[in-house]
């Protein structure tokens, strides 16, 4: 096992987890247990994505290009122009 990724928060981490299971890969999200000790623990570094070694190239380059996507230039709404409302 790899670990790849630290995302930012734990739906970040779980929205990740979802894409990559949905690609066929089985990835683990570290520390979701830890973090209802933050205050009393690190903020940094305790989630982690990992996945198994031979997936990790792949799995990466997954997450890059996740990263790297912008919202479609139609999902703006007219009230908030560049603002990708959820």
């Amino acid at each position: 096992m790899q670990r790849i990724y630290e995302p930012e928060n734990l739906m970040e981490g779980e929205l990740l987890q979802s894409m990559l299971a949905s690609e066929g890969i089985e990835a683990h999200l570290e520390g979701r247990d830890l973090i209802g000790g933050t205050g009393e623990l690190p903020m940094f570094g305790l989630l982690g994505l990992s996945v198994d070694n031979d997936q990790a190239q792949y799995a990466r380059e997954l997450i890059t290009a996740y990263n790297a996507a912008l919202p479609l230039s139609s999902d703006e709404p007219d009230s908030f122009p560049g603002t990708l409302v959820c």
